[in-house]
């Protein structure tokens, strides 16, 4: 369904004995993909028992031969979930019981503000916490100068009028090169930052780690497109990053992203999920981040209508908490009538990932 800005890609999974499941694979403009891919998948698990969720993992992961990709991890999440939803409705308990039981009693979120009113907004909406972009809002082609004092001269406001309390993060969507973002985080030590994100592209760690090495106290964060555990384990051992962002709707789920936290806890690296999502990869992402001890804080898009329209017990945010569920399951589910009020739109979300130069080239590496 489309929920206002960008399409959703929901998977429900039932049994014969009338037990339903939802799950989540939301992967911007590749949703038939990642349809097609549940499908592929659905074929597998017909017929098995649904609360065998790490078995059913296992055959959808191994039993294609062809491994890995966001398509394929995001299609693997929505079914993922949908298990463990399905699951705790069987043996009525809340997901985070059943993957051990929380080790915190609210989960701390944090929602997005492109400029300084944004920030105040998100403030006023009970937040401590926003991330906002490190590049020129409105604009496809920079001068590299520009960007940096222009990201310096933002952040400075919105400390100045925030005050010192309020947490704020960069997220700079991979698109410098070393060097470039090295001088976007000198622009703003001073401002005591929470994390910069995605300083560079992801493909490659030796970038990562120019940065890394330019000694900033800005902590980085990174790696939501970075998939399954075995995508994440160069960049955990090397310690390239403080803060790691798997994403529950493209890494495989809940079980997978489970064990990603784990990889990270060994390495004292901070786990902060990347969830700009619908409402049940939110749902997810709330249950795992109970359970788990090196969680600093998740992420929520708030500014899409349909995100609690379409639930019939929408997860609620208490100044700027998440509270944990006590329902079965993920805690929520959806209404379906919605749902087919709000079919499919692929003109829904015209995202654009990267910028031009001054001729209109490619600039982003």
């Amino acid at each position: 369904m489309h929920g206002g800005r960008r399409n959703w890609v929901f998977c429900k999974v039932e049994t014969d004995e009338g037990v339903h499941g939802w799950g989540e694979g939301t992967l911007e403009r590749h949703e038939e993909a990642v349809a097609a891919g549940i499908n592929t998948l659905a074929s597998r698990l017909i017929g098995r028992d649904p609360t065998e969720i790490e078995k059913n993992w296992q055959i959808m992961y191994r039993h294609g031969f062809w491994r890995g990709g966001v398509v394929m991890g995001s299609a693997m999440a929505a079914i993922d979930i949908a298990l463990w939803d399905l699951t705790g409705k069987v043996y009525n308990l809340p997901i985070y019981k059943m993957l051990g039981g929380a080790v915190r009693d609210r989960v701390k979120a944090y929602t997005h503000a492109q400029d300084l009113v944004g920030g105040k907004e998100a403030v006023e909406q009970g937040f401590s916490a926003f991330k906002t972009g490190g590049w020129i809002v409105g604009r496809q082609a920079f001068k590299e100068e520009d960007v940096v004092d222009a990201l310096h001269e933002k952040i400075k406001g919105m400390r100045q009028d925030l005050g010192p309390d309020v947490d704020i993060m960069i997220d700079n969507h991979g698109r410098a090169h070393p060097s470039l973002a090295i001088r976007q985080i000198d622009a703003i030590e001073e401002f005591n930052l929470k994390f910069f994100e995605e300083p560079v592209p992801p493909d490659n760690l030796d970038a990562m780690e120019q940065v890394r090495r330019a000694g900033h106290r800005t902590d980085i964060a990174t790696g939501e497109r970075l998939f399954f555990r075995y995508g994440f384990r160069d960049i955990l051992h090397r310690r390239l990053t403080d803060v790691i962002q798997p994403d529950i709707a493209h890494t495989g789920g809940i079980s997978e992203i489970k064990r990603i936290s784990s990889m990270a806890e060994i390495e004292y690296i901070k786990f902060a999920p990347h969830n700009p999502n619908g409402p049940l990869a939110t749902a997810a992402s709330l249950h795992v981040c109970a359970t788990v001890p090196n969680f600093l804080i998740l992420e929520t898009a708030r500014d899409m209508p349909w995100h609690d329209k379409v639930q019939t017990n929408p997860v609620q945010i208490k100044d700027g908490y998440f509270e944990l569920p006590t329902a079965p399951g993920l805690g929520t589910d959806l209404d379906e009538s919605v749902i087919a009020e709000r079919p499919f739109d692929p003109q829904q979300d015209r995202y654009v990932g990267s910028w031009n130069e001054e001729d209109n080239s490619p600039a982003d590496v």
